[in-house]
């Protein structure tokens, strides 16, 4: 794995894509905050390692929000953009994360169906059992891996992306994501994270049609290390 002095953290390169590892904090693309985004960073990279003069192309084909951190992939043509944006549409990228919650589910896996609604006020989503206007369905898949004292480590696995929908989800069945204020969990992470990390991410190679699987090394953290003990 290569770091630049910005610590990014490479995956897997090639011509046509570049997946890295998000740290909890940065942004995926530029928004109204101002600060610098991973995109941005990314493209740094890709300019100095293959000395490219002029602008470099760089497509973001999926976010994390910001306090989470794991696996995102950019593509670095067009054509590799296009594809992995069907691929997306057409739910052929197969995300799986790691969510830290607060106590124990009673069940060990369960698949819990919801309605989310966006408040674009609070960057915000509601929970809903039944249909409301303006909200989308979201579907997601969990099993506990791990069990520690106040903890558990739970996988993830997504079969709609809606905002913040793991945070919202486990939050309304009560169990809110470590760190996560905004879905109900009493205190903040110093550093400003949540324990939710995009952990593994498979899916067949838009030009080489190779299948792909890419998994995320957690961060270097106190709860994240003893989830892996």
């Amino acid at each position: 794995m290569h770091s630049t002095k910005e610590n990014l953290q490479v995956l897997f390169e090639d011509n046509h894509l570049i997946i890295v590892n998000k740290r909890s904090g940065d942004i995926t693309q530029g928004d109204k905050t101002g600060d610098k985004p991973l995109s941005d960073v990314v493209k740094e990279y890709i300019k100095k390692k293959y000395n490219k003069a002029g602008n470099v192309f760089l497509g973001v084909v999926h976010r994390l929000d910001r306090p989470t951190s794991g696996v995102i992939i950019f593509a670095r043509t067009s054509k590799a953009l296009e594809r992995l944006n069907k691929m997306l549409r057409n739910k052929q990228i197969n995300k799986t994360y790691w969510a830290v919650v607060k106590n124990h589910p009673k069940q060990e896996k369960d698949t819990l169906i919801n309605f989310l609604k966006k408040n674009p006020k609070n960057n915000k989503s509601s929970v809903y059992q039944k249909e409301i206007e303006g909200s989308k369905k979201a579907i997601l898949h969990y099993q506990i891996i791990k069990k520690l004292d106040n903890y558990s480590l739970l996988e993830v696995d997504l079969e709609t992306g809606r905002h913040h929908q793991i945070r919202a989800q486990l939050s309304a069945i009560g169990f809110p994501i470590k760190g996560d204020l905004k879905y109900g969990f009493n205190r903040s992470n110093k550093d400003g994270s949540i324990h939710l990390h995009a952990r593994k991410i498979e899916f067949t190679h838009p030009v080489s049609k190779e299948n792909i699987l890419i998994t995320a090394p957690t961060p270097n953290e106190v709860i994240w290390n003893a989830c892996q003990q």
